[in-house]
């Protein structure tokens, strides 16, 4: 029940950041849309508040997201502060990976923004994606804006640094990687913030005495790669992914010296992020922005990770181990942290069905009453 109550308290603290009582039902209809959980996620969709009114909220009304990340920024804090397993410092997993939200039109706002990338329209995001214990916490993103600009790999490095110090303090970090993050630049940064990388690798890429890794025989080694003046760690793992008929092999490398079974153990978990962005997209509507305005798209996003964040909160309360249930985690939140909502959408529902209701010889009334409880 924890869990609840933080998302709870963090449901109130968000909306106190709202200056209006209009603004602070817009944001309340926003997380009821983005917590329905079931791709349906456009403001046109919504039976609180009327599609206009919600992208006024977005493109036009004045309040800070900044403000409201900070403030989701510091209840995990408050969460992870407690976090004292027994044993030794704990991990803390920091996945970088690039995920593009797929868009079609023009989008004048912000159209230097949308590009063409490995072969995909839309907004490229650079992520990073928090794993500790049992919590699951999308920390930050950079939009990625093509050839001339910050590359991906860059941007991550980006990332890591701006990663507060008390995370630092309390857990062992693990940076994990696609191969498109195992840049001599990106690795090379890592090293410097005295942290450890594993990230994927191609099997072309070149050792200093100009060997392909491809000819490398004994996983767990320890190589020198071009352009790096320190060792790296180098095994390999094979994978089928969607879509393909046989299974590939992937080599990934470490910056810190590990056995090959841990390397590839931790490059395997470098793969939750993907179930994250699936997740993000398809059920809390992180790719459905159609916003005009660079600040109604920024603003989307936001409040659609804002909605993952709290049904993962929903799920923890479940106590189990079986894969999470989206749906259900999320109408719990609904059901114990805006249950003014849900009665409202209940009784809309109502009020549409009354000439339904009529026809099948019912009436329905609904009457508000006061129950006093003697002291």
């Amino acid at each position: 029940m924890k869990d609840l109550s933080n998302a709870q308290e963090l449901i109130y603290q968000l909306v106190e950041l709202m200056e209006s009582d209009y603004q602070k039902q817009s944001l309340q209809a926003f997380l009821e849309l983005f917590l329905k959980a079931q791709g349906t996620h456009r403001p046109q969709h919504s039976a609180l508040k009327s599609a206009s009114a919600l992208s006024r909220f977005l493109n036009h009304y004045i309040w800070s997201a900044r403000s409201l990340i900070r403030q989701v920024r510091r209840m995990i804090k408050q969460q992870l502060s407690h976090y004292h397993p027994r044993g030794r410092r704990p991990h803390l997993q920091v996945i970088i990976d690039l995920t593009t939200l797929e868009k079609r039109g023009k989008f004048k706002g912000y159209q230097d923004l949308v590009h063409v990338f490995d072969g995909k329209r839309g907004l490229h995001l650079v992520v990073i994606y928090l794993v500790v214990g049992r919590w699951r916490l999308p920390w930050s993103f950079r939009i990625y804006r093509g050839k001339g600009h910050s590359t991906p790999a860059q941007l991550g490095l980006k990332l890591v640094r701006q990663l507060p110090r008390w995370l630092k303090r309390q857990f062992q970090v693990m940076v994990l990687a696609d191969t498109a993050f195992g840049s001599v630049e990106f690795l090379k940064g890592i090293r410097s913030l005295k942290l450890h990388a594993i990230t994927g690798v191609r099997r072309d890429r070149l050792l200093q005495d100009h060997r392909p890794l491809w000819q490398l025989h004994q996983p767990g080694q320890q190589v020198r790669l071009q352009g790096l003046n320190f060792p790296v760690s180098v095994a390999w793992f094979y994978l089928k992914r969607d879509g393909e008929k046989k299974r590939s092999k992937r080599y990934v490398l470490s910056t810190k010296p590990l056995k090959a079974s841990t390397i590839v153990w931790w490059g395997r978990h470098r793969w939750q992020i993907e179930g994250f962005f699936k997740t993000a997209k398809y059920r809390f509507g992180l790719h459905r922005f159609a916003q005009k305005t660079l600040k109604g798209m920024y603003r989307w996003l936001i409040l659609s990770l804002v909605a993952f964040l709290l049904a993962h909160w929903g799920y923890l309360s479940l106590d189990t181990k079986e894969l999470p249930d989206w749906g259900v985690a999320a109408t719990i939140i609904l059901e114990t942290c805006l249950v003014e909502l849900v009665i409202a959408l209940l009784l809309a529902e109502v009020e549409r069905q009354r000439p339904l209701l009529k026809q099948q010889g019912l009436d329905v009334q609904i009457t508000r009453c006061k129950i006093w409880v003697n002291q």
